[in-house]
């Protein structure tokens, strides 16, 4: 901060320049006035001394007259270069005055508006912490100067979990998912650090949350994983396996944590077999679907169309919602062009192609960006969502 304050104090010696020099130039030409009053004195002291000759007959006319010119040039020299004084309307002591309030009050509303703590904390985010605790102290002014930065509250939560803090940890959570929407992930963190902070003990408050998250990401991690908990903690060894197998689907193959979570399923299906049991098998995975696609112009339309001119490239079911499965936009610069559709692709979570037996592949081109209506279009006939050989899609059709 030892820059920032030189600068700002260079910039108030500037300001203050403005003000104070006016001041100083009316101090000079005071002195010039008051030196040129001296000489009008003076000439008119050797003015009323040539008369009072004359009248003593020591001086006559001619002798007056040429003593008066002469007083008179002498006194023209004496001013000459004097400029004419002029009269501030503002006087002195308002230039002074505002040359003591502008930098108070400039200070004043920079503490009160400015930013110095957050030019600060980038400052100290710009090198790495020493410690953990030094990594709180910076999130916690973080969130004190940005208090609605769903972002910062986040990282802060997951700080406090990291120190066993659930019971801050939740706080931060809760914050964070009030002013982002209420994310699924958000939702899972909050539940989980609800759940420790309560002592691993099961609530309604707890259930609600982890039902929002999954109703709105059925794969949402953190759900699934504190689900399994509290299932593998109540005894029902059953729903704990479901919910570490849908979560194990969810991680990648590398991922650290899959050896763990192994590890607790083989646990339940050990407790369950013990108590007489028997683990239910897991119902088969769906595949996902994959539909690659290549898509072209006819030649007769390539004069008709502009190069960015937008593509729209979708799959949607041939008996079900008229709303697209998977979509891609592109422009017909990009023409002729290989794509994958998939689930991946999916406008909606609870719309994906395989969760459709048949779909039709469309291909529009549409000036005003619209994926609903456009210029031209091309269209394939029926097939199935699970079809894995490469399709041929040309653009040949009036959109109608």
């Amino acid at each position: 901060m030892i820059d920032f304050w030189l600068a700002a104090g260079l910039l108030l010696l500037v300001a203050l320049s403005f003000l104070l020099i006016p001041v100083l130039r009316g101090r000079r030409a005071q002195r010039e006035e008051d030196r040129t009053a001296l000489n009008v004195a003076l000439y008119q002291e050797r003015v009323a001394e040539l008369q009072s000759q004359q009248a003593e007959g020591v001086l006559d006319a001619a002798q007056m007259d040429s003593g008066r010119a002469e007083a008179a040039r002498e006194l023209l020299a004496d001013t000459e270069g004097v400029a004419a004084p002029r009269v501030s309307k503002l006087g002195k002591p308002l230039p002074l005055l505002a040359a003591v309030l502008v930098p108070v009050l400039g200070l004043g509303l920079y503490l009160h508006f400015g930013a110095a703590d957050k030019v600060e904390l980038t400052r100290e985010f710009a090198q790495a912490p020493q410690s953990m605790e030094e990594m709180t102290q910076r999130l916690e002014r973080a969130v004190a100067a940005q208090p609605d930065s769903a972002e910062g509250l986040y990282f802060l939560g997951r700080t406090y979990m990291a120190q066993d803090r659930p019971a801050d940890a939740a706080k931060m959570f809760e914050r964070a998912a009030n002013l982002a929407g209420r994310q699924p992930e958000l939702l899972g963190q909050w539940a989980q650090a609800q759940y420790f902070a309560d002592g691993k003990k099961w609530s309604d408050k707890i259930q609600a949350l982890t039902d929002e998250a999954l109703k709105a990401d059925p794969k949402e991690v953190t759900s699934l994983g504190l689900l399994g908990i509290a299932a593998f903690e109540g005894e029902r060894y059953q729903q704990a396996i479901d919910y570490w197998n849908r979560l194990l689907a969810q991680l990648p193959a590398d991922d650290n944590s899959r050896a763990a979570l192994q590890g607790g399923i083989e646990r339940a299906t050990e407790r369950l077999q013990a108590s007489g049991g028997k683990v239910a098998e897991a119902p088969a995975a769906k595949v996902a679907a994959l539909l690659r696609v290549h898509v072209d112009l006819a030649s007769e339309l390539r004069s008709k169309v502009k190069p960015d001119d937008s593509v729209f490239i979708f799959a949607r079911a041939t008996s079900g919602p008229p709303a697209p499965l998977a979509a891609k936009r592109l422009t017909v610069a990009d023409l002729p062009v290989t794509i994958e559709l998939g689930d991946a692709d999916a406008m909606m979570p609870q719309l994906k192609l395989s969760n459709f037996p048949e779909v039709q592949l469309v291909a529009r081109i549409s000036r005003a960006g619209q994926p609903t209506a456009g210029e031209w279009v091309g269209r394939s006939g029926p097939l199935a969502s699970s079809t894995t050989a490469p399709q041929k899609l040309i653009i040949d059709s009036p959109d109608k």
